[in-house]
């Protein structure tokens, strides 16, 4: 079954645009940022600490690139329930980072703080197809 998600378009004054989605952890709201050209859904580190759900963040031997940087330290979570509008996972891992920098570029522009990014894991596992005339996500939930 396909289900479409809204999408959220925003300007990013005169450098591009980024698509927004909102989620749901729990009963607690967020959006994330989706982008293509990540590998993998990741989430900031300070937000998911904060969120009313108990969520273990587990350390990992690896280091993550890219996000501006060469290399920083990273973290695993499972997170229980996830809901894109109707569509939802259950016990998916993401990676967790320090995503404090995009925040703070978000806040400059008077664009909504994000959770995290939603990666290319989540988009090829679901057949994502992204209309930008609809403003929608579509998923194939399995």
């Amino acid at each position: 079954m396909n289900i479409n998600i809204p999408l959220h378009i925003i300007d990013m004054q005169g450098d591009g645009y980024h698509l927004l989605v909102d989620v749901k952890i729990g009963r607690k709201a967020y959006k994330l940022v989706l982008d293509t050209g990540a590998s993998k859904t990741v989430f900031d580190h300070q937000t998911l600490l904060q969120t009313p759900n108990k969520i273990d963040i587990e350390s990992t031997n690896r280091f993550s690139a890219g996000l501006g940087t060469l290399s920083m330290e990273s973290f695993t979570a499972v997170i229980p329930e996830l809901k894109l509008g109707r569509f939802k996972l259950t016990g998916f891992e993401v990676a967790i980072l320090d995503l404090s920098t995009i925040n703070q570029a978000y806040a400059q522009f008077n664009h909504p703080q994000v959770l995290g990014v939603l990666g290319g894991d989540i988009l090829m596992e679901y057949n994502a197809v992204i209309d930008y005339g609809k403003k929608t996500l579509k998923l194939k939930q399995m």
